[in-house]
């Protein structure tokens, strides 16, 4: 089995910063890059990206549906660019935002957690909100083989509020009770723990608003947001105060943006990871 994946992790952030690099290839993006909005596209942007960041970021973070709409060639090219990083040592977290219950859960972690699985990812983003005893098959499986789960916690669409800061009968936040629960996983790492939140970095006051304790945890906090959402190092350190040390930076169009030139890439790279080093 691998070493865990808070541990290796946190090597990666320590090595090369806290960035990790969203592959988003959206339509608007293959065009700009004069790339076809077909799988080839999409493959030839990642392969790219994959390239430029290789050792100037913690780890990529490829948007499964961009690919999936292209259909098994798509996928296709998913697959490969998950193979190829990982023959690369660079770490993967699938934005998939699974969640289900049953069966169909334990196949959706076969899917990306198994080590082998054609889609194997070193960690995947998860959706607790058909209970967090849902998460049980992926969470059990990650374990096993060293691998990560980000669970969404505070996400900053608008929407999100109606459940995540919805209360529980005792008073508590939905958010906060899935921020518990998931430390709880944590309990027994060293440093960082297997088991991150998704907290978005535009999300103000909430943490506080909603009785969320960040500082006291072991969960490394994956927050969408940085870049062109508006969001930048105040907006790290004034929502994220005291556990900014475990907050990666997801950028994806303030990087993407750069391509497609692989040099231009790799200066933006760095010059995020320095920003928020």
């Amino acid at each position: 089995m691998s070493a865990p994946f808070g541990d290796r992790l946190r090597e990666a952030v320590a090595a090369h910063g806290p960035v990790v690099a969203g592959i988003d290839p959206h339509a608007p993006l293959l065009a700009a890059w004069g790339l076809p909005d077909d799988a080839d596209g999409v493959r030839r942007l990642g392969a790219a990206v994959l390239e430029a960041v290789d050792g100037h970021v913690a780890a990529i973070k490829p948007q499964s549906a961009f690919f999936e709409r292209h259909g098994s060639r798509g996928v296709a090219a998913l697959e490969d660019l998950l193979a190829e990083a990982r023959d690369r040592g660079v770490l993967t977290i699938l934005d998939v935002k699974r969640g289900d219950i049953g069966s169909t859960m334990g196949a959706y972690a076969d899917a990306h957690l198994r080590p082998g699985a054609p889609l194997e990812a070193d960690a995947i983003t998860t959706s607790p909100y058909l209970g967090f005893g849902s998460l049980r098959p992926a969470l059990d499986l990650a374990a096993e083989h060293g691998k990560g789960v980000f669970v969404l916690a505070l996400t900053s669409n608008p929407d999100g509020a109606q459940v995540q800061h919805a209360r529980e009968a005792d008073g508590t936040a939905v958010a906060r009770r899935i921020v518990e629960l998931v430390e709880a996983e944590n309990a027994d790492a060293a440093a960082w723990g297997s088991v991150g939140l998704v907290v978005g970095a535009t999300v103000g006051s909430a943490p506080a608003d909603l009785g969320i304790d960040l500082v006291a945890g072991r969960a490394p906090l994956l927050a969408p947001g940085f870049g062109a959402q508006g969001a930048g190092v105040a907006e790290r350190d004034a929502v994220f105060a005291g556990a900014s040390g475990r907050v990666l930076v997801s950028v994806s169009r303030a990087l993407l943006g750069a391509g497609p030139d692989v040099g231009a890439l790799r200066r933006a790279a760095d010059e995020l990871a320095e920003r928020y080093r």
